[in-house]
């Protein structure tokens, strides 16, 4: 297979960027990987698990002559990565990110971007509540939506070309612009992320409940939810600040549905509470379907004496 990149430089090898890592070099999508990082022990630690071919802590170093750079970084620290590989940039090279919120990260980096380079961002719907370079792991993108939020005049061949990149990895992708992207993703994956914090937070608070207790006795909703609220504090800071209008417009929704379940409950209304719970199973039923998820006992996983 020819490589479709001569040079890719990946900045930041988190879960992101050390899985993107694992593909490039396992499908043969570029002759060369650059890694960079501004940790000098997670830049160790990437080499030790042969992550790139060169590894560097100046972002700006790590560009030169790359043909596709990725940016997977905290999204607060766009601008900084922005201004910092900006000069280094060659002329054609596309620039793209893997950010959850888009609309601030194309404020922080678009205005640093130089002429004669390609900045599309995106955004790749996949990931685990693990971090750090030793997280990542071949075939995470297999089947899951990669979404690319170009700006008008947008040059389509490289547009094109990273699309290209996208499914070769196995995404599916779709384009939209910037804040709707954000709206979406603040019910889909934001708030949901919200709550769960906020859940295994009262949790902790309760002086009725011990924390033996809680962990003893957690069944699959809260052990659920003690898996989304174990992600990357940074990332998930970030993702507040840098999606707030749209993270407080579903939070102002979700409080007020919420409101009305509390009064169902207490006046006894089963009626709604009922309708609501027939409503949201067809939900799920819907995400199975769509190949989001499996239609397995308790999320497919193993039981003691479930039968190998």
């Amino acid at each position: 297979m020819t490589a479709q990149f001569n040079r890719i430089t990946l900045i930041g090898i988190g879960l992101i960027g050390s899985s993107l890592a694992h593909d490039i070099k396992r499908l043969g999508l570029a002759n060369e990987v650059v890694v960079a990082t501004r940790s000098a022990e997670t830049l160790k630690r990437a080499e030790e698990l042969e992550l790139g071919d060169r590894y560097t802590t100046s972002s700006a170093e790590a560009v030169k002559d790359a043909d596709l750079v990725i940016v997977s970084v905290p999204v607060g620290a766009s601008e900084s990565v922005a201004k910092e590989i900006a000069s280094s940039l060659k002329p054609g090279a596309i620039v793209t990110d893997v950010g959850s919120t888009k609309a601030s990260v194309i404020a922080q980096m678009q205005p640093h971007m130089p002429d004669h380079v390609h900045f599309i961002a995106g955004h790749p719907i996949a990931g685990t509540e693990k971090s750090g370079p030793d997280a990542g792991f071949p075939g995470l993108f297999q089947g899951r939506w990669c979404i690319l939020t170009p700006l008008e005049g947008t040059d389509p061949t490289a547009l094109k070309t990273l699309r290209s990149f996208w499914e070769a990895l196995g995404s599916r992708v779709d384009e939209m612009d910037a804040q709707h992207h954000d709206k979406v993703l603040a019910i889909v994956s934001h708030l949901p992320h919200l709550i769960a914090y906020n859940i295994v937070g009262t949790a902790d608070d309760l002086e009725t409940v011990t924390e033996s207790e809680v962990i003893k006795y957690s069944a699959s909703g809260f052990r659920d939810f003690t898996r989304l609220a174990a992600s990357d504090p940074t990332m998930w800071r970030d993702v507040c600040l840098h999606n707030r209008d749209a993270i407080l417009e579903m939070l102002a929704r979700f409080s007020e549905d919420l409101a009305y379940l509390q009064r169902a409950i207490r006046w006894g209304e089963g009626d709604k509470i009922f309708e609501l719970f027939t409503r949201t199973r067809a939900i799920r039923r819907s995400i199975v379907q769509a190949g989001q998820d499996v239609d397995a006992p308790d999320f497919g996983r193993p039981h003691p004496l479930e039968k190998k």
